[in-house]
């Protein structure tokens, strides 16, 4: 699996283009409704029980709440509910670090935007659930999935916030377990190498040992062109290329139209007239896993870079070992990685 230990400063990054991801995140919370944000109610059928993924979401954004002004003072502020005050809590155990009181409000420096947890005391279940995955579309940069253990032993998608997937849709995985989830999507060499040793994995993840890996694949975007003005409507698929020019939320010059997409056959877009070194983007995921300690779940994390082939080919060695890595793959990896 390519895994290694994971420092706890190391679990969410930020970056100079927070400003700008966010407005990509916030276009495709507004436009994708349910394929952008989802959780799901708890499962009870024949084959299995799985708890919906409205707890562990409200536990991930009070644990975001208490980390990030911890890890990134100037960037977040907080306010804390005052003493006296019911502390919000799972199972009894209250959602504060330590002995302080739970946050109330917590704010991003660089937008201004602020956001009130409590409102997530006035909400229940999925509705609950999806306000909280909201509001961590605000905060972070991460795409987040939210794992939890079922009767049968399995991990099952129960909740995400999936804004920038670029080649998957979180409605073809949603509510599937963690082997469903990378067969479906014929994930090479999944069965013969890494099933049995990834679900091994997740159920004896403890809490305090997070992991985190890395993946990339190569993508294509289009090239820089002007926007028509004169349309008497304002149109949507205009706005997205202003707003995601990379193709950050949805690589349609990759895998094609998004709603037309057949799951499990990603990278599979006819070549681009307009491909050339200068819409050639390596896309590169930075995944982390960690459980939280209250519901247990097991939070996925994805944060996504893209780099422009043009400027990593300036640096030293780089273009040498990128092209040594790719002729190193075998076809059915080269068609999922899209070479």
């Amino acid at each position: 699996m390519g895994i290694r230990t994971m420092p706890w400063s190391e679990w969410i990054e930020l970056d100079s283009t927070y400003s700008h991801w966010q407005r990509v995140r916030k276009f495709r919370v507004r436009t994708r409704g349910h394929d952008a944000v989802r959780v799901l109610p708890a499962r009870d059928d024949e084959s299995v029980k799985v708890q919906g993924g409205a707890w562990a979401a409200k536990e991930l954004v009070y644990e975001l709440a208490e980390y990030l002004p911890r890890r990134y003072p100037s960037s977040f502020r907080i306010t804390r509910l005052p003493n006296g005050v019911p502390a919000p809590s799972i199972g009894g155990v209250s959602l504060a670090w330590g002995q302080q009181q739970p946050v109330q409000t917590i704010e991003v420096v660089e937008t201004g935007e602020k956001f009130d947890l409590g409102v997530l005391e006035g909400l229940n279940g999925v509705d609950m659930g999806e306000e909280a995955m909201r509001i961590i579309t605000g905060l972070i940069q991460e795409d987040v999935a939210l794992m939890i253990e079922g009767t049968d032993g399995k991990y099952y998608f129960q909740a995400g916030a999936i804004c920038i997937p670029g080649f998957w849709r979180m409605r073809d995985k949603i509510g599937m377990a963690l082997d469903d989830i990378h067969i479906s999507g014929n994930v090479p060499r999944f069965k013969e190498k890494l099933q049995t040793s990834m679900e091994k994995f997740f159920r004896r993840m403890p809490v305090d040992k997070p992991v985190i890996r890395n993946n990339y694949f190569m993508q294509v975007c289009k090239p820089p062109a002007e926007v028509a003005d004169n349309d008497d409507e304002p149109r949507l698929d205009v706005e997205e290329e202003s707003i995601d020019p990379e193709e950050l939320g949805w690589s349609e010059s990759t895998n094609g139209p998004e709603n037309s997409f057949s799951h499990g056959h990603g990278h599979a877009a006819a070549p681009a007239p307009y491909l050339a070194p200068s819409t050639i983007r390596l896309r590169s995921e930075r995944q982390t896993l960690r459980r939280l300690p209250r519901t247990g779940a097991i939070v996925f994390g994805i944060r996504t870079y893209l780099f422009k082939i043009e400027e990593l080919a300036r640096e030293r060695g780089v273009a040498d070992r990128l092209a040594s890595a790719i002729r190193s793959w075998p076809d059915d990896v080269g068609v999922y990685k899209g070479a």
